[in-house]
């Protein structure tokens, strides 16, 4: 029997799944921190540096006549997101910081998501028009153009999640407070109780944020990477194609067919996703103001 690592196919689908780093190939163990993905680097940086351009050209051209299609837009995104604040956080100085942070949240990873709606093989073609990533010497071989496909990025953005969370413990509850409650909740005593359970409650606490943090980067990752790997296979049906024969274009209209259908419905998974995101963001930290 043939060995399915070494098919066509599945060499295509390994190749597309290898990030531009400074390995020069795939990653040999899950956990690496040596290891810089510098796609994922470029694409979310120029991602969020477009959101920002984005926000800052609607507040420069806000007007208090009658606005533009543009303004009424982002209006009524700001006024959506401020709203799912104000039902979350607690705080009014809190949600003026969380408000503003969902709404960059929100509209980055939207856009980061976006970039998998583009074809699997435009960037190969673009980059070998202009004489790169022909072979395994050029610097752009290897190269995904989907950040949060990248379990980086997503834990990077969780983690920036718990750190908020813990800040804004610490400051509503003070340091005594938020210390207190990791030893006292969820199970409370009096006496000796409270100092037999006071392990028991610190580590359920601790397990609470570790599963927190990996759950909301994990579910981002999931959903994308299992989106991307649907494109490529997709991609894959119209590779197969071998001449005007019935086999070759019938695989020729599926692929256009399971693109066009796939993409339409990847489009509310790109938003939903975001959205997900931008809630689950708002209720950690509306529950790092509450107490057991």
């Amino acid at each position: 029997m043939t060995d399915a690592v070494t098919t066509p196919q599945s060499e295509y689908i390994q190749h597309h799944l290898v990030h531009l780093n400074n390995l020069g190939h795939k990653q040999d163990i899950i956990a690496n921190f040596g290891v810089v993905n510098y796609d994922s680097l470029f694409w979310s940086i120029l991602m969020g540096a477009i959101v920002i351009y984005f926000l800052w050209r609607a507040a420069r051209r806000a007007t208090t006549d009658v606005p533009g299609r543009f303004q009424m837009s982002v209006e009524m995104l700001v006024g959506m997101v401020y709203e799912e604040a104000k039902n979350i956080v607690p705080n009014e100085k809190s949600r003026l910081y969380a408000a503003p942070l969902a709404l960059t949240v929100f509209l980055w990873i939207t856009l980061m998501n976006s970039l998998d709606l583009i074809p699997v093989d435009l960037m190969g073609w673009i980059f070998r028009a202009v004489g790169l990533g022909a072979d395994h010497s050029d610097p752009l071989y290897y190269h995904r153009i989907l950040p949060t496909a990248d379990l980086n990025i997503p834990m990077g953005m969780s983690l920036g999640v718990l750190l908020l969370t813990l800040y804004y413990g610490v400051k509503i509850k003070h340091v005594g407070g938020f210390v207190k409650e990791l030893f006292t909740a969820p199970f409370h005593a009096h006496g000796v109780g409270a100092l037999v359970l006071a392990p028991f409650n610190l580590l359920l606490n601790l397990i609470e944020y570790v599963a927190k943090t990996v759950s909301l980067g994990m579910r981002l990752f999931g959903n994308m990477y299992a989106g991307e790997l649907l494109f490529m296979l997709i991609a894959l049906l119209g590779g197969a194609w071998v001449g005007a024969d019935a086999t070759s274009i019938s695989l020729a209209f599926g692929h256009v067919l399971a693109g066009s259908a796939w993409a339409i419905f990847h489009i509310l998974i790109v938003l939903l996703q975001a959205y997900i995101f931008m809630m689950l963001t708002l209720v950690y930290i509306g529950l790092a103001h509450e107490g057991h």
